[in-house]
């Protein structure tokens, strides 16, 4: 009788792991839910029939807007039998009847200049819904962010204005006590979903490209939080500190009060039960030259979390100090309760373009397994002073190439690696964190790298399976060429050269990008072998990590191989594994499989242009099942139940095929 009391009271103190991902077959926020797993229990669909998966309706976004849109980047919601997307060129918010695909109704702002001058056009990336889950009252909204960088709440069922939401159902998001915003030429905005929990809605801040930015002043990225009621503003944080407030020191010479920028284009995630939102934090102004913001620059770069009613700061970790790769945080913290050397923990886990994943407590911000501050190549550009010292994760490894180096070369044939060569030898090449140059026609003409820019993990981020702790993330190797020229006659400033980014080979594309700018020869400046990507394959990939352990299981090319790889005439009568292909995609885990689109197309065996949605066994990345679908993948896959089916719904588009949304199901 005592042992079984014993029993009973250690089971009562052991700490519970709170439980993650989509409830009762529906997907009611962006990522699944406000953790961002993209991990729905249903298994219905499973490895035994995957392939069977017929169209169960499709629907066409080209007529809401002005114009056809290609790229639609949305994950849609859905909720009471309703899928709720945003679409269209003007970015409408849509439902439709998620049995059948039928427009139930559909809500457009038409914002004139102000709508033409954004800086984050087209459809974005999606909404947020929110109930009061009163059964008498059945009170139901959906909120989005227009181009304009308005907020909009609609009532759900209708597609109508919320009356006592801000101004007549909208938030106008230019008009900030805290700064001083055109309202049609301020360059703010966002593309992403704003994120609700219990009733506080947050939204973040994203700008023009800051490759490029045309000062050294802009708009700063703050983040803010509404009332998902009535629209007032309940908390702001600013992510570039003012005066007085924690981390306004390390901005040298004044630096915090003119630079802009440094918001939180990514997803936001939130932990409701520890009252908690991160934010993952982009670069200040401007992306690849920060001689005119000496000092590492908090918040930029950095996880921030928050509290969820206050927006008071609870800890931060900056990932880099004093950015100059455009490094940015892409995409949505995940938050996973794991076990880490038989003790639970809270964890949050950071993708990034430098394809590290950095692993936290996320109640305190402490690294799981230690961050090492490692010494880093100093710039040669003028005025540039970058920090002495990066952090660098000791587990998990990265999950793709950093940086550029010979051993990355292509390799298919020893005269395309000699041919490679002599192509590199034009430039700097290095690790993660080589610095940018001033581009010479002596050479460097620039610094070559690939987990940056557009490499790496961008805006759609990773998924996990909260029940086994094991992350799933997709990457890309995009090249980037890092080099500066002067913006002003004196060269006391610089500014990116542009044209010099190039990505992984696409279907019916070369290396892509436009290096033709760079000077020196036709043959450093092309930046590929025979229009073949300077560095091998895998040109895109998906990665297992446990983050319990902090290793990689496995790792998997994802994507046919492009046509012209398949078809190259350099590489006839070669065995080519698959390569996988480039692009931006995200990842859907279910209980037994790991589903993704493939981005771009290919010839399919019908002789007609297409890619593929493909599964693969979560356990060991062995391929599951495909399905063709009539053009590459936008977005990322969510799953949901209805009337005892699983749907799968996924966005596509291509250039020449106007985007839309597939839904799959079983027969």
């Amino acid at each position: 009788m005592l042992g079984k009391r014993l029993v009973v009271g250690f089971v009562l103190v052991m700490p519970l792991f709170a439980q993650t991902g989509t409830k009762n077959g529906e997907w009611r926020s962006y990522g699944g839910d406000t953790a961002n797993t993209k991990y729905a229990p249903l298994d219905q669909i499973n490895a035994g029939n995957f392939n069977k998966l017929e169209l169960a309706w499709h629907f066409k976004t080209e007529n809401i807007g002005p114009r056809p849109e290609f790229n639609l980047e949305v994950t849609p919601l859905m909720a009471n039998g309703v899928i709720y997307a945003t679409a269209g060129t003007r970015r409408a918010a849509i439902a439709l009847d998620a049995a059948t695909g039928e427009l139930l109704w559909v809500h457009g702002e038409s914002e004139g200049e102000r709508g033409r001058n954004a800086p984050r056009q087209l459809s974005g990336r999606g909404l947020s819904y929110w109930t009061d889950g009163d059964p008498q009252k059945k009170d139901e909204r959906v909120l989005y962010v227009t181009p304009g960088y308005r907020l909009v709440a609609l009532n759900a069922k209708t597609g109508q204005l919320v009356a006592g939401f801000g101004k007549n159902g909208i938030v106008d998001l230019k008009e900030d006590d805290d700064q001083v915003i055109d309202p049609v030429t301020g360059e703010v905005g966002l593309h992403a979903a704003p994120v609700v929990a219990g009733d506080t809605i947050i939204v973040g801040a994203a700008h023009r490209s800051g490759g490029v930015p045309r000062s050294k002043t802009n708009v700063k990225g703050y983040v803010r939080a509404f009332d998902v009621r009535t629209g007032k503003r309940l908390w702001i944080f600013h992510t570039i500190p003012k005066p007085g407030e924690f981390g306004y020191n390390t901005w040298e010479s004044d630096s915090a009060d003119y630079t802009g920028n440094t918001g939180v284009w990514g997803q936001i995630s939130v932990d409701e039960q520890l009252g908690m939102a991160y934010l993952p934090v982009e670069m200040p102004t401007g992306d690849y030259y920060g001689g005119h913001r000496p000092g590492n620059g908090l918040f930029g770069e950095s996880i921030v979390a928050v509290d969820l009613k206050t927006g008071v700061r609870k800890w931060h970790y900056q990932l880099v100090h004093h950015g100059v790769w455009d490094f940015d945080i892409p995409c949505a913290p995940i938050l996973v309760d794991i076990t880490v050397n038989g003790r639970p923990v809270k964890a949050l886990a950071q993708p990034t373009k430098q394809a590290f994943l950095y692993l936290f407590d996320r109640t305190s911000g402490q690294p799981i397994f230690p961050l090492e501050e490692k010494a880093v190549e100093q710039s040669t550009v003028p005025g540039e002073k970058l920090s002495l010292t990066q952090p660098y994760p000791t587990k998990p490894p990265a999950y793709d190439v950093q940086g550029f180096q010979l051993k990355d070369l292509i390799d298919f044939t020893p005269e395309l690696n000699k041919e490679a060569r002599e192509v590199v030898s034009h430039y700097k090449l290095g690790p993660v964190f080589t610095p940018p140059v001033v581009s010479k026609m002596e050479g460097p003409l620039g610094t070559l790298a690939l987990a940056m820019a557009q490499g790496g993990t961008n805006w759609p981020g990773g998924s996990v399976d909260p029940e086994t702790g094991i992350a799933y993330v997709f990457s890309q190797k995009s090249m980037t060429n890092l080099a500066l020229v002067p913006s002003d006659p004196a060269k006391t400033d610089f500014r990116f050269l542009q044209g010099t980014a190039t990505e992984g080979v696409r279907p019916g594309a070369g290396a892509g990008g436009d290096a033709a700018a760079l000077p020196g020869s036709a043959n450093a400046s092309r930046l590929s072998v025979q229009e073949l990507p300077l560095f091998k394959p895998p040109y895109g990939q998906i990665s297992a990590i446990d983050l319990g352990k902090g290793e990689i299981l496995w790792q998997i090319a994802h994507g046919e191989t492009p046509d012209l790889v398949k078809n190259h005439p350099a590489l006839k009568g070669l065995t080519i594994p698959r390569t996988g292909r480039a692009g931006n995609l995200g990842t859907l885990v279910t209980k037994s499989l790991l589903i993704a689109g493939e981005a771009g197309t290919i010839t399919m065996p019908d002789g007609k242009k297409g890619a593929y949605l493909r599964a693969y066994d979560k356990v060991t990345g062995k391929d599951a099942g495909m399905v063709a679908m009539p053009a590459g993948t936008t977005g990322t896959p969510m799953t949901y139940m209805l009337n005892g089916k699983q749907y799968i719904v996924i966005a596509v588009g291509a250039a020449g095929y106007p985007a839309e949304f597939l839904a799959y199901k079983l027969p």
